[in-house]
């Protein structure tokens, strides 16, 4: 069972590499140009196959299987990318005097981003002191979560939050934090 485990982090990695070599190679103006070269060789070469539907089918084929290809090495590098940058926020709002419920946001519910979206336009607009603003729109995130929650029950309901109230202090997130 080891090497099984063993196996498959040594496949996840080998990926993760062929990924960001084959995006970084491919994401280049040289791997444009050479796109583009394709594309008029493959014009150019219509003349000798008299535009036929075999001659079509080539290049229908290869763009399709390319791009097919291309999502998934896309997709990699950039699940990758965006988990690091939120490591990395996360680890910059915890060192500093931020609040910390703003670590790990992007696993808050849409209610709760939608209520901070709202308190910062207002924000923004009355030029409010953002502790304050970000206090209200945690007081109404949890307010909108406690009204549209449903007791727990073995359906797998949603348990509302029972946080103490504000204080003066930096608010701190009801989350734990990433890699805890």
């Amino acid at each position: 069972m080891a090497d099984e485990g063993s196996e498959r982090r040594s496949t996840a990695e080998w990926f993760r590499r062929f990924a960001v070599v084959a995006a970084s190679a491919l994401g280049t103006h040289w791997a444009f140009a050479g796109a583009v070269l394709l594309i008029v060789g493959w014009a150019a070469s219509g003349p000798l196959f008299q535009f036929g539907e075999s001659w079509q089918l080539v290049i229908n084929t290869g763009t399709t299987i390319i791009t097919f290809l291309m999502v998934f090495l896309i997709q990699t590098t950039q699940n990758r990318d965006s988990r690091a940058i939120h490591l990395k926020l996360d680890e910059l709002i915890r060192s500093s005097k931020a609040r910390n419920i703003f670590a790990d946001l992007e696993d808050a519910t849409d209610a709760e981003l939608d209520a901070f979206q709202h308190e910062f336009a207002k924000l923004r607009k009355r030029g409010v002191e953002v502790d304050d603003a970000a206090s209200q729109a945690k007081k109404t995130a949890r307010s909108r979560r406690q009204e549209h929650s449903t007791p727990p029950s073995s359906s797998g309901g949603e348990v509302p939050s029972s946080e103490a109230p504000p204080s003066s202090e930096p608010a701190v997130s009801d989350r734990p934090a990433r890699g805890e």
